[in-house]
């Protein structure tokens, strides 16, 4: 065999060391899905061609700001948003440390003190959410972290509970990450929306408050984004989950939310994130977005009934599994599923070594020693429970055929184990 030869990832259309001499099974979209060939087409001339400053008020900068206002018409439309209420950051991350740190910003400008600031958020957050909120805390923030219902999902009458005179934002991601429940955005945006109005009933001071901010970074290619209808202040989104590129992504901030930029330099983004603009990403970005809002409806069905099929499958290969969080409000592409009495991250290796890419929690905290998910770990179901899961996601070439495979070589070595 020649040894310069790769084998080509399925799912990626790219290629990676041979393993096995097959094609590997990818089953981790939840961390990053590769950029779709019409995404990638329509980000190429803004590499070479189309290299202008967005900034400059010579043609080259004019083309290249009329290039990213129609990326950023394109997202709004999406969302049913307005052009000027999306900001482009570099990601998800980003995005999340705008929305929170920007309005402690604005909010001290007006007056107010952290150490009188309250903050609403769950205790299943990503980790720029949660390790953000905890840095908050040590400047002397208020914070109530909420947990929830064995099946994963926020009791909105928990948030209410929590709900303070000096509460100034809420944070829940709309999907998550690691067990794909959805959580339910709307009604605790009602919530709000009645908390506010009693509090200018009262005349207590700042009645726009609390804002409502939510990490919708798993949602686009499988649930509709209208910020109007979902009453949402301020919304997270990032490339690299919907087939679009890494390092990039926006937030969505409503026309009256104040909040200050964290990036300090030029006056791009309406002033509130400094930088000459990464024009491929951006528009790479707004393409897939808009893909993934025209395959929507499709895809949904497609992923759930290959997301039902391994399900099934797995209960009858491996009676004792169990998934976590709950079976019905949650992302068609996720199953996080419990194997009792086996080392999950062991089982993340032996799968790698067989071609078969899954992972035990979110990319972003994997590697860390004699840690499992924390997110499994605050539904109640205590650590080993958590140390012995693993997260499946499905994509775009996710075949029923892959799904056999990757139940075959599993059961097989549980029985080994």
């Amino acid at each position: 065999m020649n040894k310069n030869k790769q084998i080509s990832i399925k799912g990626t259309g790219g290629s990676d060391p041979p393993v096995h001499g097959k094609k590997r099974i990818y089953m981790d979209y939840a961390a990053a899905t590769p950029i779709d060939n019409d995404v990638l087409k329509a980000m190429q001339p803004y590499f070479t061609v189309l290299f202008g400053n967005a900034g400059a008020i010579y043609k080259e900068g004019v083309i290249i700001k009329t290039a990213i206002d129609g990326a950023r018409k394109s997202i709004a439309d999406v969302l049913n948003a307005r052009s000027e209420e999306i900001v482009f950051t570099s990601g998800g991350t980003e995005s999340n440390n705008l929305a929170i740190f920007g309005v402690i910003s604005a909010l001290e400008d007006s007056g107010m003190r952290i150490k009188d600031m309250h903050f609403i958020t769950s205790a299943i957050e990503h980790s720029s959410v949660l390790e953000l909120f905890k840095f908050l805390e040590k400047k002397g923030a208020n914070v109530s972290y909420i947990g929830t219902e064995e099946n994963g999902i926020v009791n909105v009458k928990d948030i209410k509970e929590a709900l303070k005179e000096n509460t100034v934002l809420v944070s829940i991601m709309y999907v998550n990450n690691e067990i794909g429940t959805i959580q339910p955005i709307a009604e605790i945006a009602k919530t709000l929306r009645h908390f506010r109005k009693k509090k200018l009933k009262s005349k207590i001071q700042n009645p726009r408050l609390p804002y409502l901010h939510t990490d919708a970074s798993q949602a686009p290619l499988y649930f509709q984004l209208d910020v109007e209808k979902m009453h949402i202040d301020l919304m997270t989104l990032g490339g690299q989950k919907i087939y679009g590129p890494k390092g990039v992504g926006c937030l969505y901030k409503k026309r009256d939310v104040k909040i200050n930029s964290i990036i300090k330099g030029g006056w791009q983004e309406n002033k509130l994130r400094a930088g000459t603009e990464n024009t491929p990403l951006i528009i790479g970005f707004a393409k897939a977005l808009e893909l993934a809002e025209k395959n929507r409806e499709k895809e949904y069905e497609r992923i759930k009934t290959l997301r039902d099929y391994f399900i099934t499958k797995i209960y009858k290969k491996i009676p004792k599994a169990k998934l976590n969080g709950s079976r019905e409000s949650r992302s068609p592409n996720n199953i996080n599923i419990y194997i009792p009495n086996i080392n999950g991250e062991f089982f993340v290796v032996l799968l790698d070594n067989k071609g078969i890419t899954c992972a035990t929690r979110s990319a972003c905290k994997e590697g860390d020693e004699n840690e499992g998910s924390y997110v499994i770990e605050a539904l109640r179901y205590g650590r080993e429970r958590a140390k012995s899961s693993l997260r499946f996601s499905l994509g775009k070439e996710t075949t029923k055929k892959d799904i056999d495979y990757v139940i075959k070589i599993l059961s097989e070595n549980i029985k080994k184990y």
